[in-house]
């Protein structure tokens, strides 16, 4: 198979890894945004902007607050898509997998190493949840600025989700949109992955 130049490669997290070092040289604004997709209960989507935080060697990691809309969603049905474009570079990655919780030691790390203002916040926001006003919002950021202190631990309802994919798609732009695909998949996680590149 002609997997050459930016598709080179025995393993997809690695060239992952490297499509998006070059995002971060390029893009201006989140070049690890993904467009992240679920479904409800009915089957109907959900799709919403969240940031990866990190690609690790078999699988992609976001955090959120449990009780959201993507997380309950992710919770019920332990899957999850998403996608990552980037216009500069003409390439996108698809990702749909499995989804298990982050919630430990990696996680606290990750909560600790956010802004102060960004760790109240998410004990503040009851994400996803109707809300009366901004200023209801201000004044709940200001209580747990007074009962959590300035060094406030990860709540218990926010924490990371680990994909573990069963299906890899990288897309590279081409002339005359005879584009570049090609797609890793496997049935389960321990299987090793088939390769097939795709019709554009």
């Amino acid at each position: 198979m002609d997997r050459t130049g930016i598709f080179a490669g025995d393993d997809p997290f690695a060239i992952a890894k490297a499509w998006l070092a070059e995002a971060e040289a390029q893009e201006i604004n989140d070049p690890n945004a993904i467009a992240l997709a679920t479904v409800d209960a009915d089957g109907l989507p959900n799709v919403r902007m969240v940031l990866l935080k990190d690609i690790e060697d078999a699988a992609f990691v976001f955090y959120t607050n449990y009780g959201s809309k993507k997380g309950q969603e992710i919770t019920a049905s332990g899957k999850a898509a998403f996608v990552m474009h980037w216009k500069s570079l003409r390439r996108q990655v698809r990702v749909r997998g499995l989804v298990v919780r982050e919630e430990g030691p990696q996680a606290d790390a990750y909560y600790a190493s956010r802004s102060l203002k960004s760790r109240l916040g998410a004990w503040a926001s009851d994400q996803s949840k109707p809300l009366s006003s901004r200023t209801h919002l201000m004044a709940e950021v200001a209580k747990v600025t007074a009962t959590h202190g300035i060094n406030p631990a990860r709540p218990p309802f926010w924490g990371g989700f680990r994909i573990i994919p069963l299906e890899i798609e990288f897309w590279a732009d081409g002339a005359f949109r005879l584009h570049d695909r090609f797609r890793w998949s496997r049935e389960v996680p321990e299987k090793a992955w088939e390769i097939t590149r795709l019709n554009p």
